[in-house]
């Protein structure tokens, strides 16, 4: 039951309806004894502004996905360092009103490419499927953990190419590369050698779906994390292959967790978020 003093905090997107943040959050409130809730909102792009005024007043924090992790910072009192960087902010603070955005979206990864594969970011040949939603996070904190090589593949190359740039001015002495999907020789060229790949493609959200590479390609002594949280046709082609992979849902837990740490200054029951998020 929600009191006077019961702290509010929600996520939004637009669909938001298969978001499993309400569930990892409310079981780690309950089980920290923290007086607080967490409920999911749809919020349209047209209704964007309107939610965050209301959000200064009636929220003491919440998390955003898509569409919204770029257009909400125009809306912002202030941003950090690390979401500057991404371009983007999926987790805000609301602080005597104000809204003050992070991003916890590489830091996520991270934490969940260690806990599955064992796999620290520093010295890995990383090759990145995709170039839209959470890869320019992704990007700059690989380049920033001390990756030793890092290949961008997409379906357009322009786009590639103009991340790449802004990669090589933020870190010139990484080895940084990108190619088309549709390039065989170059996509080919890119997965060789490559120690984790990371799927971040729309490519597996419906049923259906292909994959973005063939599967073929990626050594057989690679890691795949596929982003989204499905079974997707290359995560099961690499995993028939004796890959080891993983889904997103590791990193959406350690992505929660660290919007829990920034919300309330403690440290998130992680095992009982992932135990939520299964659910």
């Amino acid at each position: 039951m929600s009191s006077a003093s019961t702290l509010h905090f929600a996520v939004i997107g637009d669909p938001i309806g298969h978001s499993k943040s309400p569930l990892m959050h409310n079981a780690a409130f309950r089980a920290l004894g923290i007086d607080a809730d967490y409920t999911a909102v749809h919020v349209t792009r047209e209704g964007l502004p309107a939610f965050l005024e209301s959000a200064r007043t009636s929220l003491s924090g919440f998390n955003i996905t898509v569409p919204h992790k770029n257009a909400v910072i125009p809306f912002l009192d202030g941003i950090t360092p690390r979401a500057a960087l991404a371009g983007s902010v999926n987790t805000v603070s609301v602080r005597d009103g104000k809204l003050f955005g992070d991003t916890t979206d590489a830091a996520g990864l991270e934490r969940a490419v260690q806990e599955v594969f064992g796999l620290p970011l520093k010295g890995a040949n990383v090759c990145i499927l995709g170039c839209g939603g959470v890869v320019r996070a992704l990007a700059f904190h690989l380049a920033d953990a001390g990756c030793a090589r890092l290949r961008i593949l997409n379906r357009t190359a322009e786009k590639a190419a103009l991340l790449t740039d802004e990669i090589l001015k933020h870190a010139p002495a990484l080895d940084c590369g990108f190619a088309a999907l549709d390039d065989l020789p170059s996509v080919r060229n890119a997965l060789d050698g490559s120690d984790l790949v990371i799927q971040c493609t729309s490519l597996g959200l419906h049923e259906g779906d292909g994959s973005p590479v063939d599967p073929a390609l990626i050594p057989s002594s690679a890691c795949l994390f596929d982003t989204i949280y499905r079974e997707t046709d290359i995560l099961v082609r690499c995993r028939e292959r004796g890959l080891r992979v993983s889904g997103g849902l590791p990193m959406l837990v350690h992505q929660g967790a660290e919007s829990f740490r920034i919300w309330t200054g403690r440290e998130a029951p992680v095992d009982v978020m992932r135990a939520a998020a299964e659910s």
